[in-house]
């Protein structure tokens, strides 16, 4: 299957300056080691916060 990165920029909610940006299964596999969740998971509000936890997830769709 052929990447389609700047389909995936396009469509990347993700503010924070990083080289996986739309390399999905790069940037899926980096945040899952990390025990976090990717940007596209979060709201603007939460995204901004460059808090990528699964604690901060679990706020955000508290709230």
């Amino acid at each position: 299957m052929e990447c389609t990165v700047e389909k995936n920029k396009a469509r990347c909610n993700c503010t924070y300056a990083c080289s996986k940006k739309g390399k999905c299964c790069l940037c899926l596999a980096h945040h899952r080691d990390n025990g976090e969740l990717p940007a596209c998971y979060f709201n603007a509000e939460y995204e901004k916060t460059y808090d990528r936890s699964i604690e901060n997830y679990i706020r955000m769709i508290r709230v």
